[in-house]
């Protein structure tokens, strides 16, 4: 459905040219946005600096105009208000253009209850925002070939986009229940729960990316056992019949596309699933790059009357509590969950080229946060990565 295409996801190699994007903006109105920004727990609020560095940059190099406000997620939140997110602050992300997340949670917050554990902020802005595809890359840089738990021949130049549902399936059906049967017995009840709706737009998320990439799709589901996945298999392919017919599907059994991860996962292109198994295949796929700390994440919901989209954009790692306030974090994956923003909630994908090929240009001189370490190359801080990366924005866009 044209209304719900994404602007072109394809990272550009070559170098941008800010003075054309300077160029092109004097043509147009400058455009002016909304950005929510959520540190959150742990390291979130580190990363999230750095990310912040980024937007003061494009704000000063006239690319665009992006107005920043802050506000609590998690236990920061609990802390404060007592819940894991505010009405307020769930006010601001509807109002916004676009929201960045950092981590939320944390060891401190394990006797919470469980309505108010920090993760229910995040299942909240999930559901209020209503931000129905889920989109996870797993992008092997080349300088990091080596840190994989595979052989370089089978990740180097890996560019996975895997497109998981969000806000259906088990973990939001019901009934949801532990019941107490007596005698010591209990019974546990958590239900898997699929329309039809919710398959077709995932699906069309999903085949509309893959035209901007490789042309292929594989859909996971185990419709062997399940039978949300005989529907889930039988959706994708009428929609792939009656609207993608273009593009190459393969249907592949979620234990065996785990497998296949493993084993070559340079086969894949574009993977849709359900949000039980993407949860667990893009953790899968986000190790085969080498380390959590570098990929981001984008949720998007549907498009409105004025063709926008809410949508909220994360780093995939955790809050990392124990190296929280060391300095030592990563922040690339939350820089890359920006040029996610501008990509997808923007349309600035000249702008986009230019952090991801930053980040790129970075890694190559062997500039590395801890968890990155290799031999042969340089340990450098939380802030001094952001500062890196600004600086070689500075140099591509000379």
């Amino acid at each position: 459905m044209a209304s719900d295409a994404l602007p072109p996801c394809s990272r550009n190699a070559s170098k941008p040219g800010l003075a054309h994007i300077i160029s092109s903006n004097k043509e147009h109105p400058m455009p002016t946005y909304d950005l929510l920004l959520l540190p959150g727990d742990g390291i979130g609020p580190e990363v999230m600096a750095e990310a912040s560095r980024v937007i003061e940059w494009l704000n000063a190099h006239g690319t665009a105009t992006f107005n920043t406000d802050s506000d609590l997620v998690g236990g920061s939140a609990y802390d404060e208000h007592g819940e894991a997110i505010a009405d307020a602050t769930v006010d601001k992300a509807l109002a916004a253009d676009a929201v960045l997340l950092g981590a939320v949670g944390g060891p401190k917050w394990d006797g919470v209850t469980y309505e108010a554990r920090p993760e229910a902020g995040l299942l909240r802005l999930r559901k209020d925002l209503q931000l129905f595809a889920n989109l996870r890359p797993a992008i092997c840089y080349p300088a990091l070939a080596d840190a994989s738990s595979l052989k370089r021949e089978h990740v180097e130049g890996l560019d996975i986009m895997i497109v998981r549902e969000l806000t259906g399936g088990v973990y939001f059906g019901e009934p949801k229940e532990i019941t107490d049967l007596g005698n010591g017995q209990k019974r546990a009840v958590d239900t898997q729960v699929y329309e039809t709706y919710e398959i077709e737009r995932i699906t069309r998320v999903a085949f509309d990316l893959a035209r901007k990439r490789g042309n292929k799709v594989h859909s996971a589901d185990k419709r062997n056992v399940m039978k949300s996945g005989v529907l889930w298999n039988e959706v994708v392919t009428r929609v792939h019949a009656d609207e993608f017919s273009d593009v190459q599907l393969e249907h592949i059994l979620a234990d065996n596309c785990a497998m296949q991860l493993v084993r070559n996962p340079k086969q894949f292109d574009v993977l849709v699933t359900d949000n039980l198994f993407g949860d667990m295949l893009s953790d899968e796929a986000a190790m085969l790059t080498g380390s959590l700390g570098m990929l981001p994440s984008a949720s998007l919901g549907a498009t409105d009357e004025n063709d926008r989209r809410k949508a909220l954009y994360e780093p995939v790692h955790g809050s990392a509590p124990d190296i929280a306030g060391s300095g030592v974090a990563n922040p690339i994956a939350t820089i890359a969950s920006l040029a996610m923003a501008l990509r997808y909630s923007f349309d600035m994908g000249a702008e986009a080229d230019l952090v991801e090929n930053a980040i790129a240009g970075v890694l190559n001189k062997g500039l590395r946060t801890g968890d990155l370490m290799q031999d042969g190359s340089q340990t450098i801080g939380t802030t001094a990565m952001g500062g890196a990366i600004i600086a070689e924005m500075e140099a591509l866009s000379a």
